[in-house]
């Protein structure tokens, strides 16, 4: 009998694809589900455990619980429109510790455009699972399966910044703007609104497993293969830095890391043009092809882009 451990968690949500019944429009197999005519909802769930490292700030991590749900929803380029949250928390934990986890989410709800619906308490271990609405607007929801060979592969801004964060923090350096980075992502709501609106994307999802994970998955969704130029990838400034002091690959904290949740997009060629006259931060860091997976070019040598950490 095999463990969860042992068959991993993307196995294990494609093995509960094989049985469950789907239901929406769009169902389990994207960044959130599409139900009606136009409402999106996605769930996800942070734990003390796993998901707050050393300095964060009970706070820090409500947003970061309420982020990871609405990056789902930009993923898609829905505009949030409420989030409930349930909350297993340790009995003994100071109660001001709980009033700002709340606090935290309220806040990344608000920076989103919503506010906070509904939700539970329960004693637990320190987890707090969270589920966010979003709606379409008339809008066409951004999916995994669309890229084709061609189009062109972008990613909204720099990378990097949590993997370097996180890494400082481990080798006991002392670097606020990697901190923030991996302390509270912004879900970039506002920019998959542009993007879904645009007409031109043609598959998109965030970067939360890493774009390593993301670049994968787009292919494998897809059936396609991406072409990735190292040097086109947009880099924190405190990345290279980070990775020199530590010795850990700049390929790792770009590629190979968590925590990221930025878009990876790909969009028509001959209507590319259209992202320029919008106000929106991307940079081009590739081409999609027939080769059926990823690869990275860098200084002329190709090297197949891993699924997961490096």
């Amino acid at each position: 009998m095999l463990t969860i451990g042992e068959i991993g968690e993307r196995q294990l949500i494609e093995d509960f694809k094989s049985f469950l019944r789907p239901e929406g429009r769009i169902g389990p197999g994207d960044d959130a589900a599409v139900i009606g005519k136009d409402i999106v909802v996605t769930t996800d769930i942070v734990s003390f455990d796993r998901h707050m490292p050393a300095g964060m700030s009970y706070e820090q991590f409500g947003w970061y619980a309420a982020a990871v749900n609405f990056s789902d929803l930009a993923a898609m380029g829905a505009r949030p429109i409420g989030i409930t949250t349930a909350l297993a928390l340790p009995p003994s934990l100071d109660a001001q510790a709980a009033y700002d986890i709340m606090s935290g989410i309220d806040q990344c709800a608000e920076f989103c455009g919503t506010g906070v619906i509904g939700g539970d308490t329960k004693p637990g271990p320190g987890i707090v699972a969270g589920t966010a609405l979003g709606i379409m607007d008339g809008r066409c929801p951004m999916l995994r399966t669309g890229a084709r060979p061609g189009d062109i592969v972008a990613v909204t801004g720099p990378l990097g910044g949590p993997a370097a964060g996180f890494t400082a923090i481990d080798n006991g350096l002392d670097y606020q703007g990697a901190k923030e980075r991996l302390y509270m992502p912004i879900p970039r709501v506002a920019e998959g609104i542009i993007l879904s609106e645009s007409g031109v994307v043609s598959s998109c999802m965030d970067l939360s497993d890493g774009l390593g994970t993301a670049l994968n998955t787009i292919c494998e969704s897809s059936k396609v293969g991406i072409d990735v130029e190292f040097d086109f990838i947009p880099k924190e400034p405190f990345v290279a830095e980070i990775s020199e002091k530590t010795g850990v690959s700049m390929e790792k904290l770009l590629l190979g890391w968590g925590g990221e949740y930025e878009l990876l997009f790909t969009a028509d060629p001959n209507r590319f043009k259209k992202l320029y006259d919008e106000d929106l931060e991307f940079s081009i860091i590739g081409m999609v092809n027939d080769s059926g997976h990823p690869e990275l070019v860098r200084e002329g040598k190709r090297s197949i882009i891993g699924n997961g950490e490096y």
